[in-house]
């Protein structure tokens, strides 16, 4: 469905992705692992085509098609979708009102009431809410991961937090996931948790922006686990997460 080919992503002089190449199956579930700074967001901006983000080299192939010079509007209407690793907050918008506009438009997906129950919120409590402030970090994540199950979107690319993240959120995360498997969806989920990175198909790692590894889920945790440990060369001055309030 999606491939990624030698890509190489440059900030200034400096290399946050280096000759990357992974290739995802349709239905496919294809974690990606690896510590603060060391590419992984960037990887998942760089497939849905954020402007900062374009590539110096290779390519993204969407169903054998280079779409690599494709804005962020043409890849959603490919069905390609991104959750951000910290949600967006939109003054006077609903969440009703956010899931609405999100949902898949032939009609046949779930409701919002539905997505909701999904992620453990009761409609009652959170139609009528204002996407906001008010609403903690976890409420915030869950609300997205509704949008994502109602968008039933061909590829979901899933940036899980590094931090502020309860463990029934990412009971919710496992739970969201598998739903859109069931739907047909491709999942791309960014995690430093082993243990929602140990549910793919398959999983990858990357270091100061190569790709190191790819294999089995338990596999390639344990050379997690015993390999990458932090380091003084990762790229934390660009893997900042973009502010879209």
């Amino acid at each position: 469905m999606l491939e990624i080919q030698d890509l190489t992503l440059r900030k200034g002089n400096k290399n946050i992705l280096s000759n990357v190449s992974l290739a995802f199956r349709q239905k496919e579930i294809h974690s990606l692992l690896g510590r603060n700074g060391t590419g992984k967001s960037t990887l998942g901006y760089a497939i849905m085509g954020l402007p900062e983000y374009g590539p110096a080299s290779g390519k993204v192939l969407w169903k054998g098609r280079d779409i690599s010079g494709m804005s962020i509007s043409e890849r959603a209407k490919l069905g390609i979708t991104l959750a951000w690793q910290e949600p967006a907050r939109f003054e006077g918008l609903e969440v009703g009102e956010y899931l609405e506009l999100s949902r898949n438009k032939d009609g046949k997906g779930p409701s919002v009431s539905e997505c909701l129950r999904e992620v453990g919120l009761e409609p009652e409590a959170y139609l009528k809410r204002q996407l906001d402030e008010t609403l903690s970090g976890g409420e915030r994540k869950r609300i997205e991961l509704a949008a994502v199950l109602a968008m039933q979107p061909a590829l979901a690319i899933l940036d899980e937090p590094d931090s502020g993240i309860d463990a029934l959120s990412i009971d919710f995360i496992k739970n969201v996931i598998r739903a859109l498997v069931k739907k047909g969806s491709t999942i791309l989920l960014i995690t430093h948790h082993e243990s929602v990175a140990e549910m793919a198909d398959r999983t990858s790692v990357l270091c100061s922006g190569k790709l190191l590894k790819t294999g089995r889920p338990e596999e390639i945790s344990r050379f997690f686990r015993n390999h990458c440990q932090p380091c003084t060369h990762v790229n934390e001055p660009d893997e900042e997460v973009i502010p879209h309030d």
